[in-house]
């Protein structure tokens, strides 16, 4: 029910309830009014009466009373007067005449008790008005009774019953009341004009400002209350308006600003503008979090992981790809395909992992939509199916080049919402930019501290680094590594008679030429100077000896020219396995150095694998 409803049912109601209690009030005021004055008339008759009939007792003329109280009976509205004597009247004076010795239950009780009695009959249809009073011996005023009667003072010498109409009282009352109801109800009437004149613009601006404020939760601030009155109504209605206008410009400029963020120009005026205000300021916000959850990640491989959540989670695409552009190489590396780590290429032509170019957004560095340009990139080959796909590329630019390529995958039913997905997804894209490069950055610098800068094997650091996850992987499969210690014969008089710079080209051919005589899973390290060690897992140790001996075989084919000169050099290698030898990794180490000492001392350019009498020759030595 609203409120104009809830005023005019209040107003009737309260005038009804008014007009209903003025009318028991008049009415039982009225009643009470004509009972009184009745009464007062009633005793007026009674003492008429007794008065005449002293008078005429003692003139002598007490035989002519009927007559009197027919010329009572008379009187307008006074219907009855009747008179009754007592038993001392009686015993004096006689019997009366007429019925006055005929009293009713009311006049003889009046009679005993002295005391008069009041009461109205036939209220409802013809009202009259009974009062039987007695006559009191009394030796006060005049005519003074007791010179009549011998009878102590005090005694009841009889009763009058007088009774009189009020019909007219009634009639009367009636009118009046009806006078003064219809008086109340016409200034209640004229009351409730123009009390619903003074609070319309009340409820009319209440209603504007409801209509109001329900538009605005629907997003529209474009309402306008009219100002209809002067006072504080008026002012709500124009302090409203000012609210309204507030909000929208604020809203517009929020709009702008996050726009100029997202760097794309929202539609104007188009669906709820409160939601998507607050949509694209939590779209912001949650982009914000999502860069501060990634700075603080330890790899690359973890960002890609939260942006692979992000496309998933966020943007409910499940369908995408995340590609790498290898640094100094025309090539890029597939990170993730559709949230699978390390999975094949499966939306593009697997050229583009070859010839980055091919790939139009690594080309380009623009966005690529084929749902504006259908078409638009040659090496999106979607797998063949009744779906029609579409495909979004954002390139992702780190120090002024593509580093990477986000490619997302969507069909026809996503073509659409592709309009509002792009401009967030460019946010995040943005604020993981700058990230994924530190981390690259970061990763290229720590790769340069465990690789040696010469040969491009990893160093000592590296082994120190990473002898944890060695030892870790090789226990978790119960598996067998075979620890290499390679030392060139005679290196020193390379140096001495060369120089430096040819044994710096020496080192570097032998890099090259163990690096391939190992499997890819194999680890070439160079240990110190013209010292090399090599990890080789999963094998056992006749297998390592012969593939040491492989080794040993190609580097003493090996032939280094220098300015004019070819230098053939040999190798001492010597061997342990972990854990056979020893469940202690740099242990196992130790013995694949005692190893390698022996195969020095007798006589270099061979193999020797250890075995415990060579470590208690080692002990004896010392």
């Amino acid at each position: 029910m609203n409120l104009n409803k809830k005023v005019t049912l209040f107003s009737v109601a309260l005038a009804s309830i008014m007009i209903f209690v003025l009318i028991v009030v008049s009415m039982l005021s009225f009643r009470q009014f004509s009972l009184i004055s009745t009464q007062a008339h009633v005793r007026s008759v009674a003492e008429i009466v007794r008065i005449s009939l002293t008078e005429m007792m003692l003139h002598g003329s007490i035989a002519k009373r009927e007559g009197l109280l027919r010329r009572l009976g008379n009187i307008d509205e006074l219907k009855t007067v009747h008179v009754v004597r007592s038993e001392n009247v009686v015993r004096q004076h006689g019997k009366g005449v007429g019925d006055e010795n005929n009293a009713d239950d009311i006049e003889s009780k009046v009679l005993k008790s002295g005391q008069p009695y009041f009461t109205v009959l036939n209220e409802f249809s013809d009202p009259v008005f009974r009062g039987t009073i007695p006559f009191i011996a009394s030796r006060k005023g005049t005519p003074d009774c007791m010179q009549c009667h011998e009878v102590p003072e005090g005694a009841v010498l009889g009763v009058v019953t007088v009774t009189m109409s009020i019909g007219h009282l009634k009639d009367n009352a009636v009118f009046v009341s009806a006078t003064m109801v219809a008086a109340v109800a016409f200034f209640m009437g004229l009351m409730l004009y123009f009390f619903r004149r003074l609070v319309k613009p009340m409820i009319t601006t209440a209603n504007d400002v409801q209509d109001a404020v329900s538009q605005a939760i629907n997003g529209d601030f474009h309402a306008n209350i009219q100002q209809r009155t002067d006072d504080e109504i008026g002012r709500v209605a124009l302090d409203i308006n000012k609210l309204m206008q507030f909000l929208h410009k604020g809203l517009n400029t929020i709009r702008e600003d996050v726009a100029q963020l997202l760097k794309h120009k929202p539609i104007e005026e188009q669906g709820n503008m409160l939601d998507s205000t607050i949509g694209m300021v939590q779209g912001l916000i949650d982009a914000s979090q999502f860069k501060q959850a990634i700075e603080e990640d330890e790899t690359r491989a973890e960002i890609y992981q939260r942006l692979s959540n992000v496309v998933r989670e966020r943007f409910a695409i499940h369908d995408f790809s995340i590609y790498e552009v290898l640094q100094n190489k025309n090539q890029m590396t597939p990170i993730t395909v559709n949230g699978e780590f390390g999975a094949s290429c499966r939306w593009c032509d697997p050229q583009i992992l070859v010839r980055s170019e091919t790939c139009r957004a690594r080309r380009t560095g623009h966005l690529i939509d084929s749902v504006e340009s259908p078409g638009i990139c040659y090496a999106f080959q979607p797998p063949e199916g009744e779906k029609k796909y579409h495909h979004i590329c954002f390139p992702i630019i780190q120090s002024g080049m593509v580093g990477s390529v986000l490619q997302l995958v969507i069909g026809d039913e996503d073509a659409e919402r592709s309009k509002e997905i792009i401009p967030y997804m460019s946010v995040y894209l943005r604020e993981a930019a700058p990230v994924i490069e530190a981390k690259r950055l970061m990763d290229t610098l720590r790769e340069s501290n465990l690789r040696d800068a010469m040969t491009g094997l990893h160093n000592r650091r590296f082994l120190e680094e990473y002898t944890e996850t060695l030892v870790a992987s090789t226990q978790r499969r119960k598996s067998h590594m075979a620890i290499l210690m390679l030392d060139l014969d005679y290196f020193k008089m390379v140096n001495d008679t060369y120089g430096h710079d040819a044994g710096d080209t020496v080192l570097k051919a032998l890099s090259k030429v163990l690096t391939q005589s190992v499997r890819a899973s194999d680890m070439v390290i160079r240990y110190g100077g013209e010292e090399f060690l090599i990890l080789m897992q999963d094998i056992s140790g006749d297998m390592a000896e012969m593939a040491a001996e492989k080794i040993r075989a190609a580097v003493e084919a090996l032939k280094v020219p220098l300015s004019g000169i070819v230098l053939q050099k040999t190798i001492s290698i010597g061997i342990a396995t972990f854990p056979d030898d020893s469940d202690t990794f740099w242990q196992t180490v130790k013995y694949a150095d005692v190893a390698l000492y022996h195969a020095k001392e007798s006589g270099r350019n061979r193999v020797v694998r250890f075995t415990q009498a060579l470590w208690k020759d080692e002990k004896a030595s010392y």
